[in-house]
């Protein structure tokens, strides 16, 4: 008789797997390597210790998906931007205004109204997403957005469903895109599941995110969803799906063009190398135009629907039509009584509202390189236009090398590290940035816990501090809305979770012995929080010169770029290794040198 063939299913080591994903590291030339341990090494691992062998993937994700729910749901019962602070009330009132103006005029008339009072500067998407918000909560209370006469409500049920929406809409868009890209960039990198899972958890409670969208308020998780997305997309080799997650964030918020070079990049260099794939390139192309013109078409259509009911999209304006906003020289062109110069209108109107290039070089003090260097050098009294190229070159010059890497090894392990090399580009040097823009850099750098050495100390040490330093940088934002208890909270609570300081030192010490990169690193990230805690004494207990009021947020700005400027070279020098464009043995062999 026949012996039976083999079965073909080979079942889990799980007690591997648990080991493994425990967080006991060594080091070796590119980082640290996990090893075999039946001890959790820090406080997250050791918080769900306990389900590690009973309990299921399928099991554990419902639980953590509860959880994170919970903190944010929590974190919304503080305040929030503009909480009766009049006379413009912030963020909140912002994102509130915007659902009242999409249910209440044509959409003709959105991009239009009462600029003077939050008017719309977000891309369509968002006004989509608005005017279904503004929609839902007009069916529970009318009141809520009743045109003029809403305006800076603080009605407390008013904020259940507004903090509903965020969470709501984070649950659609981006805790999904989230699990299944850390689940796809496992499996990729050959991490466990429970590593995994550890890394979800710690992706799900990063605070910047919860604290800017749960407790500040916005809606930066939906377009970091449709990031997340596409990139999710790429590691499945679905090139067409992430267009169209792609082109969803930036039709969502237009802050998304911070990945918008890596997105090129990878696709195009995806169709050339190993081997040109000519038609598969001209199918991402049309794709993309066509998700571009789905996004843009119910703003063309209503605008002519407008027009032929008598509606115009100035009803306050008598006599000739404006100039056009950006692009005067358009009017000489077309039929100013036509259809299509309505259209041209809208869409050039949306454009001038989304890109407010008149603004300047930053409005608030924020830590990139420009508010830092006007510190020491006055340059707002130079010509917009000269500065507008200085923004450029320097961005093109700092997110060029990371790009030109994926471009020509499109691989998709790069893909968390390319996108955070640029973003940091973006964030450090381009125009009109905002504090809260940090978040988008740290996006992907935080997804690198779920890939290969991800819960490594090294990982842990440089992706905790990009964090811990961003959500520092955005305390003086917090601190005006006096939200700096949920800062505070929400920032230790993370910090403890993956045992970084300043509750733990751990991460810089390995068990294989401590190089001379670990000192280093150490006593640069040691300098850095030491900074931020005397900094913190300071606002706290003293008051600056009365000439120098700005004095603290001065300090705050010029900490903060030197911090993420060496955050985005650590970014761009772990894709030149992984990339194997540096030698993953330059560590061993420096350390080598330097003990003979």
């Amino acid at each position: 008789m026949a012996k039976p063939s083999p079965s073909p299913h080979k079942p889990r080591r799980k007690a591997k797997q648990a080991a493994v994903a425990s967080g006991s590291f060594v080091a070796s030339s590119f980082g640290p390597v996990e090893t075999m341990t039946r001890v959790p090494t820090f406080p997250l691992a050791a918080l769900l210790w306990p389900a590690r062998g009973s309990v299921s993937q399928w099991e554990l994700l419902p639980l953590i998906l509860m959880t994170a729910g919970l903190f944010r749901w929590a974190a919304g019962l503080w305040g929030y931007s503009g909480f009766e602070k009049p006379p413009m009330f912030g963020d909140y009132e912002a994102q509130r205004h915007w659902m009242e103006i999409t249910t209440h005029l044509p959409i003709s008339q959105w991009y239009f109204h009462d600029l003077q009072w939050w008017g719309l500067d977000y891309p369509p998407l968002t006004a989509y997403h608005s005017w279904i918000c503004g929609k839902i909560g007009s069916l529970i209370n009318p009141a809520w957005f009743a045109l003029f006469s809403s305006r800076g409500s603080h009605d407390p049920t008013l904020k259940i469903f507004m903090r509903a929406t965020v969470v709501v809409s984070e649950y659609l868009v981006y805790i999904p895109a989230v699990v299944i890209f850390v689940r796809r960039y496992s499996r990729l990198s050959g991490v466990a599941t429970w590593s995994a899972s550890l890394a979800l958890v710690a992706i799900l409670m990063q605070p910047g995110t919860i604290l800017i969208d749960h407790v500040h308020f916005q809606y930066n998780t939906v377009m970091l969803g449709f990031v997340v997305a596409s990139m999710s997309s790429m590691l499945a080799g679905r090139d067409l799906w992430a267009a169209v997650f792609f082109v969803a964030a930036l039709g969502f918020k237009q802050m998304a063009l911070y990945y918008a070079f890596s997105v090129f990049a990878y696709l195009l260099g995806s169709c050339l190398f190993p081997r040109l794939r000519l038609s598969h390139l001209m199918a991402i192309a049309t794709v993309t135009v066509i998700s571009f013109a789905i996004l843009i078409l119910p703003l063309a259509v209503g605008t002519l629907a407008d027009a032929k009911r008598g509606i115009d999209a100035l009803p306050d304006i008598d006599g000739p039509r404006p100039p056009l906003p950006l692009f005067p020289w358009l009017a000489d062109h077309l039929d100013t009584e036509g259809s299509t110069y309505l259209v041209v209108e809208q869409l050039v109107q949306m454009i001038h509202r989304i890109f407010p290039f008149a603004r300047g070089l930053f409005e608030d003090k924020v830590a990139n390189f420009w508010c830092a260097l006007n510190v020491v050098i006055k340059i707002k009294r130079y010509p917009a236009a000269l500065l507008q190229r200085a923004a450029l070159l320097a961005t093109l010059a700092s997110i060029i090398p990371p790009n030109l890497v994926l471009f020509f090894r499109p691989r998709k392990d790069l893909l968390p590290l390319a996108f955070a090399a640029t973003a940091w580009g973006f964030f450090l040097f381009s125009y009109q940035v905002h504090e809260k823009s940090v978040l988008l850099p740290l996006a992907p750098m935080t997804l690198l816990l779920a890939g290969s050495h991800g819960l490594s100390k090294t990982t842990r040490a440089w992706v905790g501090f990009a964090n811990i330093l961003g959500c520092w940088t955005m305390f003086p934002l917090l601190r005006r809305v006096d939200l700096s208890v949920p800062y505070a909270v929400l920032t230790l609570l993370w910090a403890y979770l993956l045992g970084l300081p300043p509750t733990s030192l751990g991460v810089y010490f390995h068990d294989g012995g401590n190089t001379w990169t670990q000192w280093a690193t150490l006593f640069i990230h040691g300098g850095f929080y030491l900074l931020m805690l005397f900094w913190h004494v300071l606002v706290q207990f003293v008051v600056p010169p009365p000439d120098k009021p700005d004095l603290w947020v001065v300090a705050n700005v010029g900490v903060g770029a030197a911090g993420f400027s060496l955050c985005y070279l650590w970014c761009l020098w772990r894709l030149m290794m992984q990339a194997d464009i540096l030698p993953r043995s330059w560590l061993a062999r420096k350390d080598k040198v330097k003990a003979q």
